[in-house]
């Protein structure tokens, strides 16, 4: 991603107008485990200590891979400001995680982690300082008085959502403010959207090595669609 990267900033596509973060589940083969196995995994042990007798089992077990929920739709409320119900999915695997430069769409920094990762979490890995804008675009989830603190350390601009405040509804501003950040947002989801149409984004290897390899290939894949995009409208004039 570095070097591809580098080669992009050669060629005038330097990271500017701001950055924006988001995350994508990637979901993985299920695996059928007993409680003892599963609480073994949770401990943080490798596959060969929980099946030692059995190595081909254990081969074909993936211990870094993780359960998590995946909530449909957008979040409505009742007049009250109580939240209507949400759909929950169960989602076995990984979350990739991204970071585009607002000018570009290019992905300029990317990490794989276990679906149960929170996205917060992840904000201080995928937030760069090279970028020609301060500003930093998220959704809520990766609000969080910590971030705030670390983005104005950096001399960058929160752009992230705000939440509802508990039991009440959503302020009238509060709720145009992200709405207006929700139209920027919108440009990190149709990179996820754009490799899942066309990569089929499935991770059918073992481990969080082997998930991140093939997420970085589809990290990069997207770069070079990217890249094509913006050299033929160049062409064009």
């Amino acid at each position: 991603m570095k070097a591809l990267d580098w080669q992009l900033k050669k060629k005038g596509y330097i990271a500017m107008s701001g950055q924006i973060v988001d995350a994508s589940l990637v979901p993985a083969p299920k695996q059928r485990n007993t409680e003892a196995e599963k609480a073994a995994i949770k401990a943080g042990k490798s596959a060969t200590e929980i099946w030692p007798d059995e190595p081909n089992k254990a081969a074909q077990k993936d211990v870094d891979a993780r359960w998590t929920l995946k909530i449909g739709g957008k979040m409505r409320y009742k007049p009250d400001g109580t939240p209507l119900p949400q759909i929950a999915t169960p989602v076995f695997g990984y979350k990739s995680h991204i970071s585009i430069d607002r000018r570009y769409g290019f992905i300029r920094q990317a990490t794989v982690t276990s679906a149960a990762t929170p996205d917060g979490r992840q904000l201080k890995v995928l937030v760069t300082t090279d970028n020609l804008s301060s500003e930093v675009w998220a959704d809520s989830a990766y609000r969080s008085a910590g971030n705030e603190k670390w983005l104005v350390g950096r001399m960058l601009t929160s752009r992230i959502h705000r939440r509802k405040p508990p039991g009440r509804s959503m302020p009238s501003a509060t709720a145009q403010a992200n709405a207006k950040k929700s139209s920027v947002r919108a440009a990190v989801e149709h990179v996820f959207a754009h490799q899942k149409m066309r990569f089929g984004l499935y991770i059918r290897t073992i481990g969080l090595a082997r998930a991140e390899a093939k997420l970085t290939l589809a990290n990069l894949a997207y770069n070079f669609d990217r890249l094509i995009f913006h050299e033929r409208r160049a062409a064009m004039g």
